[in-house]
């Protein structure tokens, strides 16, 4: 679960899950057809939908369904590119993601992860491979992400890893719920919006 003080990130510690695969887009993350849905609510049981089941809808070996308690994903290059569906980043969340570790993230999946609070931690292809080895050798292993060191601690070996300048001071300051941050300030926007001459019927002009 992540560690926070009000709406800082500052560490995110828990079991993990590799999945394996460049370019694993956000069409695989969630499915298309379950966009239609007017809410997030139901996005978790729709995360990799189609990739972790047989034709005929049993479940199959894929790795959420052999680590259902894991609270990081480790994956491979690119991950999360394709379509920008902020549904990919809900239906992990959802499912029970908090930090996601890879040797890329596709910068707009990325910016959508940050604007839920989960950091997206890079690292290059033998650490991240490494970490992916450790996993898959100890089910249970814990990972701490330190969000402001830029590590990743695995059981109790620290390897460096590279969080985005941006998506770090956001995380931790505390700021990366822009939509809370906006309401904080409901004061200044409706005085902004009071003189915007759109949303006034253009009474000031």
């Amino acid at each position: 679960m992540p560690t926070a003080t009000d709406n800082t990130v500052t560490t995110v510690t828990g079991p993990a899950v590799p999945v394996r695969g460049n370019d694993i887009d956000t069409d695989q993350i969630v499915p298309a057809r379950f966009l239609k849905e007017v809410t997030f609510d139901n996005m978790g049981e729709y995360a990799f939908y189609d990739v972790r089941r047989d034709d005929d809808g049993s479940l199959n070996d894929h790795p959420f369904n052999r680590y259902p308690n894991a609270t990081i994903l480790v994956v491979n290059e690119n991950f999360g590119c394709g379509s920008s569906r902020e549904h990919a980043p809900q239906a992990l969340m959802r499912w029970g993601i908090d930090g996601l570790i890879g040797e890329s993230l596709a910068e707009i999946f990325a910016g959508n992860c940050q604007a839920l609070g989960l950091p997206t931690a890079t690292a290059d292809h033998e650490t991240v491979e490494w970490i992916m080895a450790q996993v898959t050798a100890d089910p249970a292993l814990e990972l701490t992400i330190d969000v402001e060191a830029e590590t990743v601690t695995v059981g109790d070996e620290p390897v460096d890893v590279t969080i985005s300048d941006a998506q770090r001071e956001a995380l931790l300051q505390g700021v990366w719920d822009t939509t809370a941050l906006m309401k904080s300030y409901m004061d200044e926007v409706e005085q902004t919006a009071d003189r915007l001459p759109y949303l006034n019927e253009f009474a000031n002009c």
